[in-house]
């Protein structure tokens, strides 16, 4: 696909009637890089049923709140500005990325998870930043699902009939990656500089600059979640672990043995979250 007109189709994905409406009043705000926490408050709370998603969402052990927030204004104070747009984002494409792949929201919503047990692990301030941007990840599987059904469909049923990557395929027919196309959108819709490289470069972590540590939670989650088959990213595989994104990390086999069975409680108590009606 001549990669001018694949940009182009990108660009106007806010036009695709599969979304929800609440995503294109959601976008005007998330857009503006000067909203304050006051103007997403009321946003949100102007809406009964992202209201009740985005207190789920934050009790849920994504974020590892459990029963203890009882308000939108309690949420925005503890998360931050940064975490509840990634997080608004996030509960309000759902629908749509159950539509794009079965089983991906599934997956995004592990890797949330894991990425805030790794982040806890070795002391990073703000896990939940990190958690967020594991939930959006794979945000431009969702943009390829919903913008080119049947040949996204279709490109899967190939790599998995030839055991390779969906990422492989992808790249074969789109010139791009669903990384590259979610970073776009990231980009296009005014996330912080961090979360789009995330986003950008959750596959290839060595290549980050502004958010490399996070990068490489996000990277390993995956994995993590892949591996342990939780939910369904595109494919049945597990690719290898990039040895600069491990080595960032500095966890030893303890460490990663302790993430391992935190993980396994917490993907127990996160399934009633994934139906988030």
């Amino acid at each position: 696909m001549d990669y001018k007109t694949l940009l182009r189709e990108i660009e106007n994905i806010e036009s695709l009637p599969t979304l929800p409406g609440i995503l294109n009043k959601l976008l005007k705000v998330i857009e503006n890089p000067r909203v304050s926490l006051k103007e997403i408050g009321s946003f949100i709370s102007s809406d009964p049923v992202l209201t009740t998603r985005i207190l789920r969402a934050v009790n849920s052990p994504i974020y590892g709140f459990p029963g203890r927030i009882a308000t939108i204004n309690q949420s925005l104070v503890l998360l931050g500005l940064n975490v509840v747009r990634g997080l608004l984002l996030g509960v309000s494409v759902f629908e749509a990325m159950k539509k794009a792949m079965a089983g991906l929201w599934e997956h995004s919503v592990g890797c949330a998870t894991a990425a805030r047990l790794i982040a806890q692990k070795i002391g990073l301030k703000e896990p939940e930043e990190v958690a967020v941007a594991a939930l959006l990840h794979d945000i431009g599987k969702v943009i390829l699902g919903l913008k080119f059904p049947q040949e996204y469909r279709q490109i899967r049923q190939i790599v998995e009939k030839e055991q390779r990557f969906v990422l492989e395929g992808e790249r074969d027919y789109f010139g791009v990656t669903h990384a590259e196309i979610g970073g776009w959108v990231a980009q296009r819709w005014h996330f912080p500089p961090g979360l789009v490289e995330i986003i950008d470069c959750h596959h290839q972590p060595h290549l980050a600059r502004q958010a490399p540590l996070m990068t490489a939670i996000v990277h390993l989650s995956d994995i993590l979640v892949r591996a342990r088959g939780f939910g369904y990213a595109g494919d049945p595989f597990v690719p290898a672990l990039n040895p600069q994104a491990w080595e960032l990390l500095n966890l030893s086999d303890q460490d990663l043995r302790g993430i391992l069975n935190e993980l396994e409680d917490s993907l127990e108590m996160v399934v009633d979250f994934l139906v988030l009606e």
